[in-house]
């Protein structure tokens, strides 16, 4: 079997995922598509606006053949950690020959540009360092470190662009067999916060839920699930504040990203309300959506060392839903991997300690997100098939 993947979050899923699915298929002429998605929190530090089931099933809907969990040490991670991650799984699935992402430049040669900063690694992050320390944004510094290198700076000006050299440089270290299959973006950019006609942002969905402005933006059967959840996520920001205040600064600084005396001005911000709180400790050297991805970190106990033990391990797949008609085909191709396919229970027994860790990881982010939503919670999920 001929398998594309692709690497998301779909919160929520919408038109633009719905066109990059068809995309995916068209351009890689494959026999099936396969998710690799975010579970319950995502590696902006949110929690997703619908339940990893919901959303694995909408993706099925909207023209996968399976969905695959990305595990929530990666998915709460630095965008090079969760492409290190997501690669490192579908490499283990001899069939995936090819991952299908969004861009802003899809012409744009994303392997070299990817060859380069793993060989100019040292220079790179000597440049971004001065350029930080000159009092530059990390985005801004991050592109002239780039620059400076021999790359193109126009390249990594755009999200979506970054994400895919990031997947082409732990394709490239890890020797995966894996083709890039740049798709171009159709409509708003990355965190658009405007709303348009069919192809808004997730960000700019999310930020419109309860309105039937966003009717036309994704599909009826994503629609009929989304509701608002302003009061869930309060009740999420205050257990992140609670976490924090109970969090000594020398274990936030086991987190990724949280460095260079980070730890201490998080540590004295947690009586500051959750807003006012990531705008306090964010700034041009640290990005908001950095500040929340360590806080959502630190509540989930997520912490660096484990992570790049995971990295290392014999992990697992762990599907969240399948196409019901190919179903069999799919499972026959993941069963391949040299990782134990999980459907039951009784397959957990087939882990090695850190891989064990790293799935207690994902159940304790389904019996948190289960419990900021008043949802009973069960150890184990099975797949749905749609």
């Amino acid at each position: 079997m001929k398998i594309c993947a692709i690497i998301c979050e779909f919160n929520p899923f919408h038109n633009g995922h719905k066109h990059l699915l068809e995309s995916a298929k068209v351009l890689s002429g494959c026999d099936a598509v396969l998710c690799i998605m975010s579970g319950n929190f995502t590696q902006r530090g949110d929690i997703a606006v619908l339940d990893k089931y919901t959303r694995a099933r909408h993706a099925v809907m909207g023209g996968a053949d399976a969905v695959l969990e990305l595990p929530a040490a990666f998915s709460v991670a630095p965008a090079e950690i969760f492409a290190k991650g997501a690669i490192k799984i579908l490499s283990s699935i001899p069939e995936v020959g090819s991952l299908a992402f969004g861009c802003e430049t899809p012409d744009a040669d994303f392997s070299a540009a990817a060859k380069l900063l793993l060989k100019e690694q040292k220079p790179f992050k000597n440049i971004l360092s001065q350029k930080l320390a000159q009092g530059e944004s990390y985005v801004k510094s991050y592109v002239a470190a780039f620059a400076a290198c021999g790359g193109k700076a126009e390249l990594l000006s755009q999200p979506n662009n970054i994400l895919g050299v990031e997947y082409a440089k732990a394709i490239l270290s890890s020797g995966a067999k894996i083709n890039l299959i740049p798709v171009k973006r159709v409509g708003q950019n990355f965190g658009s916060a405007e709303l348009t006609d069919n192809y808004s942002s997730a960000q700019a969905i999310r930020n419109n839920i309860g309105s039937e402005k966003i009717k036309s933006n994704v599909p009826p059967y994503v629609y009929a699930d989304l509701r608002d959840f302003s009061a869930e996520n309060a009740k999420f920001e205050d257990i992140l504040r609670f976490k924090l205040c109970t969090s000594a600064p020398e274990t936030l600084a086991k987190i990724f990203g949280c460095t260079e005396g980070l730890e201490n001005k998080l540590a004295a911000c947690y009586n500051l309300p959750y807003k006012q709180l990531v705008l306090s400790a964010s700034g041009k050297r640290y990005t908001e959506s950095r500040i929340k991805r360590i806080l959502t970190a630190d509540l989930l106990e997520l912490y660096s060392a484990d992570c790049i033990s995971y990295l290392n391990s014999r992990l697992y797949i762990r599907p969240l839903a399948l196409k019901k008609d190919r179903a069999d085909d799919v499972l026959a191709a993941l069963s391949k991997s040299e990782f134990p396919l999980l459907l039951k229970y009784r397959d957990v027994v087939r882990l090695n300690n850190t891989a064990r860790k790293c799935l207690e990881s994902d159940f304790l982010a389904e019996k948190i997100r289960n419990f900021i939503f008043n949802l009973p919670y069960k150890e184990f999920g099975y797949p749905v098939f749609i």
